[in-house]
């Protein structure tokens, strides 16, 4: 429990098996459940995560690789199900802080917002520590976002560091959430149609020296081209007013 909350960690992986022990074990001990969703790894993630015994650890499995997004969500569901009031998102490659979950859950425990997304921008380090082309790339996207999504205050939009309300996750369909690259900018695009209260919060920058991108123009920039476009096409859609039919004329009652 944290703050008077159950808290629910959901962990996606693929192909991340020299990861699994230690992002799992640097899950904060006030976590009530971790949820591990391995996304048909081509490698040995399944059964390292597996053998791990953590007390409140469940590993689940996609039966074929269906995306970072599906993986997600399938943690998310699982979460709703455990009566978890939140649900934190942590990558399974490690690089994420599990000091900075307590500023993603603090805006929510005090009713301040019902999703907090980590902004790695405000880290004072980032421009030294952010791979160049990761920085390029995320000030661009993040810039589109804001368009897109009608949330302008945010920033750092590809970050997955999140923690989610329940009320936030049960405002949103998460069987239509785009299921690969782009989640994290269709769900800001479906949080603000609901009206959900969205904060960024300060989260450090983590990468190793063993970091390597796996972002190529096929998987990530034309999904989330189409992602953006799509979320920015639906916004403009609600906003504008639909012009109201004439009433249907009464036939005239002739006596003849």
């Amino acid at each position: 429990m944290y703050r008077g909350l159950r808290v629910a960690v959901v962990i996606p992986a693929f192909n991340e098996e020299t990861a699994v022990r230690s992002t799992v074990r640097s899950v904060p001990g006030f976590v009530d459940h971790v949820l591990f969703v391995d996304d048909a790894s081509r490698d040995a993630t399944y059964r390292a995560a597996a053998r791990l015994t953590r007390r409140n650890l469940e590993v689940l499995r996609h039966g074929h690789n269906r995306g970072v997004g599906a993986a997600i969500s399938t943690g998310y569901a699982r979460a709703l199900a455990l009566g978890a009031d939140v649900a934190a998102v942590m990558a399974g490659d490690g690089q994420m802080d599990p000091a900075d979950l307590p500023r993603l859950l603090d805006p929510i425990a005090e009713g301040r917002a019902d999703y907090v997304k980590g902004n790695r921008f405000r880290y004072r380090e980032v421009w030294r520590v952010m791979p160049p082309s990761r920085l390029a790339g995320n000030i661009a996207l993040s810039l589109l976002t804001r368009v897109a999504s009608g949330y302008w205050h945010l920033f750092d939009s590809q970050c997955g560091y999140t923690a989610s309300s329940r009320r936030a996750l049960l405002a949103v369909d998460l069987e239509r959430i785009f299921p690969r690259y782009g989640y994290p900018n269709d769900l800001l695009a479906r949080l603000h149609a609901a009206g959900m209260r969205v904060e960024d919060a300060a989260v450090r920058p983590v990468y190793g020296p063993a970091w390597r991108s796996g972002i190529s123009l096929a998987t990530v920039v034309y999904p989330i081209s189409f992602v953006l476009l799509r979320s920015w096409a639906r916004r403009l859609a609600a906003r504008w007013p639909r012009r109201a039919l004439p009433p249907a004329e009464k036939p005239l009652d002739l006596e003849i």
